[in-house]
């Protein structure tokens, strides 16, 4: 099963936050031990599902670390970037998104968000400019067609949201992602912001800076 090895069937926050067994935070999250176990469910059905469709397990562990990167997490990047390479991607590959992020974190303002505009009304005076972002032509035949534009429209989900657009969606459909697959696309990204915060506030509770 792609992506099954002792790592993912550990508890996935709590070894990100660097909760012990028998510790004051694992006390903690025993107290709300639905959450907990949700959690954990959700990760195995996003990075090692019984039926994994369309999407490849380096494919879902290239998104989760792009998403990471993107929120500025070192740690849960590391976390995901050893995932990509023991789904058996490429040197090549592993570059290829290193260098997609390291293009992103050389925007201007490229770390703040959300950006964008709304509709034509009250609230277009929270309208914002910012950077976009799309994956350089000389790094593209290296993630392939599919992840270059997974990274293009990922970027538009975390920091242009309010520009979503269906040509956004089409772009991902012209390059081979299914209708399914966009959905688990923006679960992946939605499930990385959701645990990411997660795990700030127990490394907060924990007093880990």
């Amino acid at each position: 099963m792609p992506g099954s090895d002792a790592m993912s069937e550990a508890d996935v926050i709590d070894a990100l936050a660097g909760i012990e067994p028998g510790s004051a935070l694992d006390a903690i999250r025993r107290r709300r031990p639905e959450a907990r176990s949700q959690a954990q469910a959700s990760y195995r059905a996003l990075f090692a599902p019984e039926n994994p469709g369309g999407i490849t397990a380096t494919e879902r562990f290239a998104v989760a670390l792009f998403v990471a990167g993107l929120h500025g997490e070192a740690e849960t990047a590391a976390f995901y970037a050893a995932r990509v390479a023991a789904s058996g991607a490429s040197a090549e590959l592993r570059r290829a998104v290193d260098l997609s992020l390291a293009a992103v974190r050389q925007l201007p303002d490229g770390r703040e968000g959300p950006y964008g505009s709304f509709p034509a009304g009250p609230l277009s005076r929270e309208d914002t400019a910012g950077p976009t972002y799309r994956v350089a032509a000389e790094t593209r035949p290296a993630l392939g067609s599919r992840l270059a534009a997974a990274f293009d429209h990922l970027h538009l989900l975390v920091f242009h949201p309010r520009d979503a657009a269906p040509a956004a969606l089409q772009a991902l459909l012209d390059a081979g992602w299914s209708t399914t697959d966009i959905v688990t696309l923006s679960q992946i990204a939605a499930f990385l912001s959701f645990q990411i915060r997660v795990v700030a506030g127990l490394r907060v509770l924990g007093g880990v800076s």
